[in-house]
């Protein structure tokens, strides 16, 4: 379609949440202390790796990576929403609506992959030891990781330029928290099929791409710790790889809940919430999981604080 087919709608009016006044304050304490954990627990996750040279190998730098994800990710939903909750008209521009859709499928894309990364990474450190640092080598784990970008970003403008190709005339309010495609798609006066087969399509493929070499990954790792003796080797091979199962089981299933499935405008509400969870807990979540889980950060976190108060 033309220019002139989209310039009769020049900005967007989020719903929100919730549209019932005495929630919006506590949702906005408890949406900004999640906020606040994702930028404290992220950043400090990406310093701590930078900075301890035990840290610096392929798993802690794809990890870096998950964590600047991760960041970015909320960065991009959290201000405009917690904003949202002070304000009377929750409105965002259509411009400013594109470049939100375009950021947030694209880290999205970006930590799915990442994830399969990970997992390739955790089979050949477990599967093929004495290979480890060649397979894995700094260039390979730099390819790796431009790899992944690249297919998000991508996959990313085709959603995007498809979306806001479309007429939207009917009404400008979108019915969530922000601008996603499904309930963009539902404001559109144009046909929309051909944006919901992409949609189908593209989806199914990086889910396949990214979930098939998790799968198969883990195939063969639990084989190979089965094998490894005593049980004192196998609790160690386990629990190298346990913090990153527990994020894959965490972030794998909501977009795929969300999107291989028709649009409907009754489905919005329950879009709201699981976006909620993929956009919002779990990138708060990660740095927890890796941490708590992970003896090799609690030390380097342990080091890092003596080296501060030692300092100081």
């Amino acid at each position: 379609m033309d220019k002139g087919n989209h310039t009769e709608v020049t900005e967007f009016i989020l719903s929100g949440l919730t549209d019932r006044p005495e929630l919006q304050v506590p949702l906005l304490g408890f949406f900004l202390l999640i906020y606040g954990i994702t930028l404290v627990g992220n950043g400090g996750m990406i310093l701590l790796i930078t900075t301890d040279p035990r840290l610096h190998t392929p798993m802690y730098f794809f990890l870096s990576n998950l964590s600047f994800c991760d960041l970015c990710f909320s960065s991009i939903i959290s201000p405009k929403m917690l904003l949202n909750f002070l304000s009377k008209r929750k409105s965002i521009s259509y411009n400013a609506c594109a470049v939100q859709m375009y950021l947030s499928i694209a880290f999205t894309d970006v930590v799915c992959l990442l994830l399969a990364v990970m997992a390739y990474d955790r089979y050949v450190a477990i599967c093929n030891p004495l290979l480890y640092m060649v397979t894995m080598s700094r260039q390979r784990c730099k390819q790796l990781v431009a790899g992944v970008y690249a297919v998000g970003l991508v996959d990313s403008m085709i959603h995007t330029w498809l979306t806001f190709r479309l007429s939207f005339c009917s009404s400008n309010i979108i019915n969530h928290f922000f601008c996603d495609i499904s309930p963009l798609l539902v404001l559109s006066c144009s046909d929309t099929r051909i944006n919901e087969i992409v949609i189908f399509a593209f989806t199914c493929c990086i889910q396949v791409i990214s979930f098939v070499p998790v799968l198969l990954s883990y195939v063969y790792i639990i084989s190979t710790i089965l094998q490894i003796r005593p049980a004192e080797g196998q609790r160690k091979a386990f629990s190298t790889c346990s913090f990153h199962l527990t994020a894959v089981v965490l972030f794998y299933g909501i977009p795929m809940f969300m999107y291989l499935r028709p649009t409907s405008s009754s489905s919005m509400d329950t879009d709201k919430v699981a976006s909620v969870s993929y956009t919002l807990v779990i990138p708060m979540l990660n740095p927890l999981i890796y941490s708590l889980r992970n003896t090799e950060v609690k030390d380097a976190l342990r080091r890092a604080m003596n080296k501060l108060l030692t300092n100081s």
